[in-house]
């Protein structure tokens, strides 16, 4: 006899990501979806008008009261939702957000402890896990190819898309910070990657570069880090892509990987991984694996049902990830060079 399907609710749709974890729910036979709800009145008449999602509730703390469930997502606006998980981790639910998990160093510590004293896991949409072009150069490092990394550049540019991206993006307190916006999917994926962990901060920076004056937002970001060989890691993340282009630019998560051995290069977009070894004359083309879509899905339900996750994706993962980018960002903020991840 299977095992009854999770409950889960999902609280909160103010970015558009959360509706790829809302359809995935829907079809996937081990998550029954109990409850929807929108507080912000424009987004959920959108919604009902689209018909994206059922929504049964507007205000969440009713709909926690009203309706049985296991489980709580949640893809409101960046600084929204550390209160959010934390409300929903003190009533005894398991927990999955849309990236970043939460803005805040505070919301963090919270959520971390609540899931610690009541055994609860903690689950986040970190999708570069997933994608063909980053499993598959994970697998060509682990292998060996270009043997040790040493150096690592990656660009992160999205398009701005001003007059289309949500309009809290621009408000005062509720977008957290552009690194923690992007940067938390190379920050996540290239320990996985390489092996390696983080180990300082070397410098990182946010400005206005499109936005304007009048808007709360720094569309720009870029970082200088170091892992724990020394291996330097150049990013920028900001909101400098072209908007027609967007997403499907050919250097959409461009990221390259310098080794002893070698080099490697590919994108979320690429058709290929490109690799240049000590010995080649001529780049070498490696096919993609396949992608797993959903994979950051199937990796909370494992962690829940007690089993190790196949891409690593944990709470601890998901939670050391978090606290990694959000001192990044924290660093870009306050000024600083040369410190830790440990504040």
């Amino acid at each position: 006899m299977s095992e009854a399907p999770y409950k889960i609710a999902f609280a909160g749709f103010r970015h558009g990501h959360i509706f790829d974890l809302y359809a995935l729910a829907g079809a996937s036979p081990g998550l029954e979806v109990v409850a929807a709800c929108e507080e912000h009145a424009e987004t959920c008449a959108e919604i009902r008008a689209k018909g994206t999602a059922a929504i049964t509730h507007d205000r969440i703390e009713q709909m926690l009261d009203e309706v049985d469930c296991d489980i709580v997502a949640t893809g409101t606006y960046f600084a929204g939702r550390g209160p959010v998980l934390i409300e929903a981790l003190s009533r005894g639910k398991h927990v999955i957000s849309d990236k970043p998990l939460c803005t805040r160093m505070a919301d963090l510590d919270r959520i971390e402890a609540l899931a610690r004293e009541k055994n609860l896991k903690v689950g986040c949409m970190l999708t570069m896990r997933d994608a063909a072009a980053f499993i598959g150069a994970r697998n060509l490092i682990q292998a060996g190819r270009i043997g040790e990394v040493h150096a690592i550049a990656f660009g992160g540019q999205h398009p701005l898309l001003l007059g289309s991206r949500p309009g809290w993006y621009f408000e005062q307190g509720k977008h957290g910070g552009t690194i923690t916006d992007i940067g938390i999917h190379a920050i996540d994926a290239l320990p996985w990657v390489t092996g390696r962990q983080w180990a300082k901060i070397n410098a990182a920076r946010c400005w206005r570069a499109f936005v304007p004056e009048d808007f709360h937002m720094q569309d720009a970001g870029q970082m200088m880090l170091e892992m724990d060989n020394g291996c330097g890691v150049l990013g920028d993340v900001s909101y400098f892509a072209p908007d027609r282009a967007g997403y499907k630019m050919p250097y959409y998560w461009r990221t390259t990987f310098w080794g002893r051995d070698g080099v490697i290069e590919t994108s979320t977009t690429a058709k290929d991984i490109q690799v240049l070894g000590r010995e080649d004359a001529t780049v070498q083309i490696e096919p993609l694996p396949p992608a797993q879509r959903g994979g950051y899905l199937r990796s909370f339900l494992d962690d829940i049902a007690g089993k190790v996750p196949t891409n690593g994706l944990d709470t601890a993962a998901v939670l050391r990830s978090t606290r990694n980018v959000i001192r990044i960002q924290e660093a870009a903020d306050r000024g600083e060079r040369e410190v830790g991840f440990s504040s």
